[in-house]
């Protein structure tokens, strides 16, 4: 079992910046990718940005060049710098996390963290 905690969400004003965090705990096997993802009200569950286990990143176009991910390897944690942040970012950010064992896979999910950017 793995449990996956968010913080660093909040209210901040359009072009503004927050750092989100995702510690991870428990029964880690072999990470195939973690990373962030977001929804918004009335909207699927959608990639912000991962770390595939090999060290490369996936990022939504819509977030390339204004967040960065970075993870912690020893910690199994994960952090999202969001940069230069938009009113269209206002979302439910998620940690998710697909973790290998010897014969299963599965996906795992933090309970989310808001993030609201004003106009």
């Amino acid at each position: 079992q793995v449990h996956l905690v968010e913080s660093g969400g909040g209210l901040v004003q359009a072009g503004g910046s927050l750092r989100l965090s995702c510690a991870g705990s428990g029964s880690f096997g072999s990470i195939n990718h973690m990373g962030w993802y977001r929804q918004a009200p009335g909207k699927q569950r959608e990639l912000v940005a991962r770390i595939i286990s090999g060290g490369s990143t996936n990022y939504a176009d819509s977030v390339k060049g204004r967040f960065t991910i970075s993870r912690d390897n020893v910690k199994n944690t994960v952090h999202l710098q969001m940069n230069s942040l938009k009113p269209e970012d206002t979302a439910v950010y998620y940690c998710g996390a697909r973790i290998s064992y010897s014969t299963s896979t599965y996906d795992y999910w933090g309970q989310g963290t808001q993030v609201t950017v004003s106009s």
